[in-house]
């Protein structure tokens, strides 16, 4: 599956995409929270696959996008990526190195319309570059979720958002490349 739906100007599809990939593209570009457009920074919260939720002062402190769509309880010694040990600026040039070819994202269904938004989606991009040691595959790399976004009735700004993926269909993409580094899983020493 290469494509991006292109949904009727005007559909619930459409307009759930084009906001999708604004707030995608504030969350990972805009560190102000006065620039957000999307989102009411004052009531804004985001939480990933059922952890507590964060506001975009806590969002900050733990990095931005990457590391906060990245949270594992996994032990250290076993992550493939390590939002612990990322910064804003090191886990941004991380993946864009990696997917030189830009990250995208679409909306492949909508369950529900505004004011409680749920969606499937599909975030994609292609392997262009090393990821922590393994060579780049140049291979599709395909992440699918559920996403919920709550807008607020009065400014139609978001105010909820809620994600729900397995992480590891990204980073287990990243690692299909030859290795130049020994293996940190337990079972494979």
């Amino acid at each position: 599956m290469i494509h991006l739906n292109v949904w009727a100007e005007g559909s619930v599809e459409e307009k759930v995409q084009r906001l999708l990939k604004t707030w995608e593209m504030e969350i990972v570009h805009k560190a102000d929270p006065n620039e957000l457009k999307t989102m009411d920074p004052n009531k804004f919260t985001i939480s990933v696959n059922g952890r507590k939720g964060l506001t975009p002062a806590e969002s900050a402190k733990l990095g931005g996008s990457y590391n906060i769509f990245l949270q594992t309880s996994l032990p250290e010694n076993v992550r493939l990526y390590n939002p612990d040990d990322e910064t804003f600026e090191s886990s941004q040039n991380l993946f864009r190195s990696i997917f030189l070819r830009g990250f995208a994202i679409e909306i492949l269904h909508v369950y529900s319309g505004s004011p409680g938004i749920v969606y499937k989606f599909r975030h994609w991009g292609y392997m262009d570059a090393p990821f922590k040691g393994h060579a780049p595959t140049g291979q599709l790399i395909e992440l699918f979720g559920i996403g919920t976004f709550e807008l607020d009735k009065e400014s139609n700004k978001i105010i909820k958002a809620e994600m729900f993926f397995d992480r590891g269909e990204l980073l287990g993409g990243l690692v299909k490349g030859e290795s130049n580094v020994a293996s940190t899983c337990p079972f494979m020493k």
